[in-house]
């Protein structure tokens, strides 16, 4: 269950941002720090220098922390402290015992911060889970409204939600958001269009081959051979 105020199992205070925050300066090197910057697209963010699988697993050690406390390492500028927010969010989403209200509270937290979930890293590492996830028995008028957002990283964010619900077998929304952004002209919304379609097409070729056929051409070069790989 999402914590709010609760402390953490065992009478231990639960943890907070400034914890998490701890950690990951405690596992930082100049090393990784260069490696991670050579692999930025934008030069502008923070970079502490921690391998991706140390952030995971400090993140899934802090599983069941408050959402408030979550939000707050989304307002901080640095690379793994995000990185990691939205690692929790997803370790949180796949828990069995994660309830329907503490799904809601963080698609929640996430529609309310999307000003902070702008690039794709974070986006694929958690939109499928914490918004698919919790949009596969409910209406999806959202994730139309981000397709059609001027922002690159909110139409990122639908398509890459998508990815649940098609693995779920529902296609129809799925197929429709690739219909409206078919002919992106961003390469970082292209991409996940095109991995979309490969996995709607290991559900269904048929819709796959009858999509390519009359919108293949609008496609990215990258995306439709990213769709096509589902063909063989």
């Amino acid at each position: 269950m999402v914590s709010t105020t609760a402390p953490a199992a065992g009478g231990q205070p639960a943890p907070t941002a400034a914890d998490v925050r701890r950690q990951l300066e405690a596992s930082a090197s100049l090393a990784e720090r260069e490696k991670t910057m050579k692999r930025m697209t934008d030069a502008a963010t923070p970079v502490l220098g921690v391998r991706m699988g140390t952030v995971f697993a400090i993140a899934k050690a802090n599983v069941g922390m408050p959402l408030a406390e979550v939000d707050r390492m989304l307002d901080d500028d640095t690379y793994e402290v995000r990185v990691a927010a939205v690692s929790i969010l997803d370790f949180t989403a796949r828990q069995r015992r994660t309830t329907d209200a503490d799904r809601r509270a963080m698609f929640e937290l996430w529609m309310r911060r999307l000003d902070r979930l702008d690039t794709w890293d974070l986006i694929d590492r958690a939109a499928p889970r914490v918004i698919g996830w919790y949009l596969l028995d409910k209406p999806r008028d959202i994730l139309f409204e981000l397709a059609r957002d001027e922002e690159w990283w909110h139409r990122r964010t639908a398509i890459t939600a998508a990815f649940w619900i098609i693995r779920a077998g529902d296609l129809d929304d799925p197929l429709a958001l690739c219909e409206l952004l078919a002919a992106d002209a961003v390469h970082f919304v292209q991409t996940n269009v095109g991995v979309a379609l490969r996995e709607i097409g290991r559900v269904d070729r048929v819709r796959l081959e009858e999509f390519l056929a009359r919108r293949g051409d609008d496609l990215s070069a990258h995306a439709r051979r990213t769709a096509r790989s589902a063909l063989g």
